[in-house]
């Protein structure tokens, strides 16, 4: 410490004043110029590829391009492409000094790659700093995010902000492992119960890639077929990844693959891990230590080298669709990796969803399935309750459960845990009709009819009223809604049986697994825990409440969810019994008798190609007060064969209540309009819609529009 009295603590000496001074002026008389930290003032810049084309973290649409930076020659070395970087943007044209451009906030952004000239005419700004040396961003993982920010009209900065963690410096700094040699191929086992499976595997095995849709048996040896999928693809010297719903699915695969493979040959990415862990993992992926991933939604994105499969479970889960924009879904993401890599796809579930019986319908991909004398040993017998039936019931009438559900229970409880399914809260039921339980729909574009104050029906898609609707299937005039307390249902089972434990799954308190001893288990649609040994019997109550929903997928989501249940219950030659309370004659539940949802899918698909329904139409969903979403259709230079439904008001949403994705701010008056392109005119459709929002975003405009691609919920 020095000061101008040349004094300091201890009564040390500093250099007389004259000294300082000089030393001052020899700085500034000397031939190096000094740099001002951040903007590089006056500094030489790298010899070599002196231009660095940078991708800013902004997310706005009418940024989504590449900018031009300057290399110091400080951070040549580092400044390499992949890396992420800090620079300075917003200046201005006139704050220009030595001849670098300066001003501007910081801002985080990748280096896309070095150039010996830039496009740019005018000064370029520098690069304020290489926030790491480690590249995070190669090729591969560019190419997909643009592809995916290119489908759901998005930016390309949005979809990267979800395919790269967050960094951590402690991660970085840490050493990944050695990558282990290649396992050998793994033996059939229980992929000999379908009939092209063992081919499946062998497919992998030798280096081919093979696309499958896996209609899985019911039990728990799912994961473990998974894991042999996925080691017949490193057997082949390839990598895998595999993504599912949530973290309990997660943590089954993980744990079959690590009984398979052992330690060290797969990386687990959840949010539960937290992000230090969870960077870690990725970098290990990243850097090739780790050929196979297993995941949640977010690793879809896992840069894994030299993918050779990419698998999907249970793709109707509502969790595979990304919230934050542009709002992917894993699906379709891995169908797009699988395109652009040329590998394996693989997509499984109990049941099937109609994406998933249009790629077998289509010829992209082939069945995987097994003949249905395996599906009758490993299936639950599946028994059903009507409303006749329930009506001539007085069990049913006193308790609001059937004669039928009731001796279940006390047969089930004699040797094992019975399951209870029931709705959660929220399933608002649709109107239908009376007589044969047909949905009623809209005369125009067949969309779901509601019912206003004053009586009158009115589309949820187009908003057109019917005032003289009839039911195309049978004739009626009568419409119904019906809402069953699932509640009070499941404690009248807790009453019947007082000396049975009731445990109960869902909302915030989700259990694993159960033990194989007598026990009443309530749970939530998908919250389902796993029985040692399997359920003895299962309940699935208040179908209408699944079935009634106003959404295109109801009855595919009911199945879904039942067959996610009856999945868990002991093969039928083991006295197994899955009860469905619902109507009989419908459609899903008749699948779900049959066990046969590839049926069900198939059949669906065929109705919705007739009405020009998603998937074989691709529709998109805008919604905003009414002022701007007719400003923002105005402006779309829609395809020729575009039609546009609606708009629509959406439901307020309830002050105090929960903000859903998409939903208007409280107090705020929304409506929403679907576009809809038949096969062909998708690409079209999403390079339109992100012109038009890229022009209101530059023009500033003040109210917003929300733009959803292939939106999940359509009414």
């Amino acid at each position: 410490m020095s000061s101008e009295n040349g004094s300091g603590d201890g009564g040390a000496e500093g250099p007389p004043p004259e000294q300082l001074a000089l030393i001052r002026e020899s700085v500034r008389g000397a031939d190096v110029p000094r740099a001002k930290p951040r903007t590089w003032r006056g500094a030489a810049l790298a010899k070599d590829r002196p231009v660095a084309r940078v991708l800013v973290d902004k997310g706005v649409l009418h940024l989504d391009r590449y900018f031009d930076y300057a290399v110091p020659e400080e951070l040549d070395a580092d400044a390499q492409p992949g890396v992420r970087v800090r620079v300075r943007f917003g200046a201005g044209r006139h704050r220009v000094r030595d001849g670098r451009r300066e001003g501007g906030g910081l801002i985080d952004g990748f280096l896309i790659e070095r150039r010996a000239e830039s496009d740019y005419s005018g000064p370029l700004a520098a690069l304020a700093q290489v926030v790491s040396p480690e590249p995070v961003l190669g090729e591969e993982l560019l190419g997909l995010a643009r592809a995916v920010a290119d489908r759901y009209a998005g930016s390309l900065a949005d979809v990267l902000q979800l395919a790269v963690p967050p960094r951590s410096a402690r991660a970085e700094k840490r050493t990944s492992p050695e990558p282990l040699p290649a396992p050998p191929a793994p033996e059939a086992a229980t992929w000999a119960r379908y009939e092209h499976g063992p081919a499946f595997l062998d497919a992998l095995a030798s280096g081919g890639s093979p696309r499958a849709v896996w209609n899985a048996l019911p039990g728990p040896e799912w994961s473990e077929e998974i894991a042999r999928a996925v080691a017949a693809t490193l057997a082949s010297g390839r990598g895998a990844l595999v993504v599912v719903p949530d973290g309990r699915t997660a943590a089954r695969v993980d744990a079959a693959l690590t009984e398979l493979l052992g330690k060290g040959r797969h990386a687990l990415l959840t949010a539960d891990a937290g992000p230090e862990k969870r960077y870690a993992q990725w970098l290990a992926v990243r850097r090739g230590s780790v050929r196979a991933v297993v995941g949640t939604r977010a690793a879809m994105f896992a840069p894994v080298q030299d993918l050779g499969l990419v698998a999907i479970w249970d793709d109707g889960d509502d969790s595979h669709s990304e919230q934050h924009a542009p709002q992917p879904h894993a699906r379709d993401v891995l169908l797009l990796r699988a395109s652009l890599d040329k590998c394996a796809f693989l997509v499984g579930s109990w049941s099937c969803t109609v994406e998933a019986a249009q790629l077998v319908e289509s010829g992209w991909a082939r069945p995987l399935t097994a003949g249905r004398d395996q599906v009758r040993r490993t299936a639950p017998l599946v028994r059903t309750v009507g409303d006749t039936d329930l009506a001539r019931d007085e069990a049913a009438r006193a308790a609001r459960l059937p004669s039928l559900a009731w001796q279940a229970v006390r047969e089930g409880l004699k040797t094992g845990p019975v399951l209870v399914q029931v709705p959660r809260r929220g399933y608002v039921p649709r109107l239908a009709c009376a007589q044969c339980r047909a949905p009623a729909r809209c005369a125009h574009c067949a969309g779901p009819l509601q019912a206003q104050d004053a009586g009158a029906l009115r589309c949820e898609w187009c908003g057109r009223e019917e005032h003289s609707w009839h039911c195309p299937e049978c004739g009626g005039f009568r419409l119904r809604a019906q809402v069953v307390g699932a509640r009070r249902t499941a404690e009248e089972l807790g009453r019947a049986f007082p000396t049975v434990p009731v445990r109960t799954s869902g909302r915030e308190h989700v259990l694993d697994t159960v033990p194989d001893a007598p026990a009443l288990v309530v749970s939530t649609p998908g919250a389902e825990p796993v029985a040692e040994g399997g359920y003895a019997a299962a309940l699935l109550l208040d179908g209408w409440a699944m079935l009634g929903r106003p959404d295109l997928r109801s009855g595919e989501d009911a199945l879904r969810r039942w067959i996610g249940a009856a999945a868990l219950v002991r093969p039928q030659g083991e006295r197994g019994t899955v009860v469905v309370v619902a109507e009989p004659t419908l459609r899903p539940v008749q699948a779900l008798v049959r066990w046969d949802p590839v049926g069900f899918a198939v059949r669906e698909l065929a109705e919705r190609a007739e009405l020009g329904f998603p998937p074989v139409s691709r529709m998109a969903a805008v919604s905003g007060t009414p002022e701007a979403v007719a400003e923002f259709l105005a402006a779309v230079e829609s395809p020729p064969d575009a039609e546009v439904l609606g708009p629509v008001p959406l439901p307020p949403t309830l002050p105090g209540r929960p903000r859903r994705p998409g939903a208007p701010p409280p107090g705020e008056q929304w409506e929403r309009a679907l576009i809809r392109v038949p096969p062909g005119s998708g690409a079209a459709l999403a390079a339109a819609l992100k012109t038009a929002q890229a022009a209101r975003m530059a023009r500033g405009s003040a109210e917003p529009v929300r733009v959803r691609v292939d939106p999940p919920d359509i009414g």
